[in-house]
């Protein structure tokens, strides 16, 4: 069964997030645990954790989380730092009672790329002896590199799953937008290959997890991050089809994170443009 879908909202609470999704007929959700703007929020109420986790297992349906954007791991503030461990900890505690298998991140922000990318890997040991025994794994998001955002280079992520001192809890969130914003040529037939041969040689695939499936608004390298409705942007439907038929990955989830709007008509648009490149 391919596991595809799309965010959703926790309104309400996280079982009417599988709710929704089944509603619209995804096999795979990805939420916020709580609100992505927030650094702090309450504990989840066990009955929502049980409502959550008898939803779950009646529907099969495969749920992620993304976590907060505000957390920076790599911000030069040793405050802030210690800040978006602590988000990022919490964030941990509520996937871990949902059960869920991993949490994706992104990795973070730094004037000083290199720098950065050590303080990333440092907040994360901090992240993960904080969180010993927990199952929960942090997926790492690749970005589109605006601004002064590392993981734009699959060299960032080799170079943090050989930094930290467990990689086992490490793996990554591939975004096709930001992939295809940071110069990986994934709408090509010779691109597409050539980005997962070096995606293979520099990570390796049994790093890849999970897919943020989004057509692009801007071009091949602009590292501009500005997602589009599946076919409508500058990637066009080929490098989905490719995705959604490669053996490599038809055990991976994949959610969408193109522009939404209250009656989920967008994401029953997408997925139907999905679901008909599926071969």
């Amino acid at each position: 069964m391919r596991l595809l879908g799309t965010h959703m909202s926790i309104a309400g609470g996280v079982d009417q997030a599988i709710e929704r999704g089944k509603s619209i007929g995804c096999t795979a959700i990805q939420i916020f645990v709580k609100s992505n703007r927030q650094w702090y929020s309450k504990p989840l109420a066990s009955d929502e954790i049980e409502r959550f986790l008898k939803l779950q297992k009646e529907t099969r349906m495969f749920v992620f989380a993304h976590a907060s954007y505000l957390i920076n791991l790599a911000a030069e503030s040793e405050a802030a730092r210690e800040k978006s461990i602590k988000s990022m900890l919490e964030e941990f505690e509520k996937s871990e009672a949902l059960k869920l298998p991993f949490t994706v991140l992104h990795p973070g922000a730094s004037p000083d790329e290199s720098e950065g990318i050590k303080r990333v890997a440092k907040s994360i040991d901090s992240l993960f002896k904080s969180s010993k025994g927990y199952k929960v794994k942090l997926l790492l998001e690749n970005t589109a590199g605006q601004g002064s955002a590392l993981g734009y280079k699959f060299e960032h992520f080799a170079k943090w799953l050989d930094l930290v001192e467990d990689p086992k809890r490490l793996g990554i969130c591939f975004d096709t937008c930001h992939g295809y914003a940071a110069g990986y040529d994934l709408k090509s037939d010779a691109g597409y290959k050539k980005t997962w041969e070096e995606f293979d040689k520099v990570i390796g695939l049994n790093k890849l997890m999970a897919f943020h499936l989004n057509d692009s608004k801007k071009g091949l390298g602009s590292h501009i991050d500005r997602h589009e409705h599946i076919g409508k942007g500058t990637l066009g439907k080929e490098p989905f089809r490719h995705l959604l038929n490669d053996k490599r990955f038809k055990d991976l989830p994949m959610a969408l994170e193109t522009p939404k709007d209250p009656e989920m008509k967008l994401d029953i648009m997408n997925l139907k443009t999905l679901k008909t490149l599926i071969h």
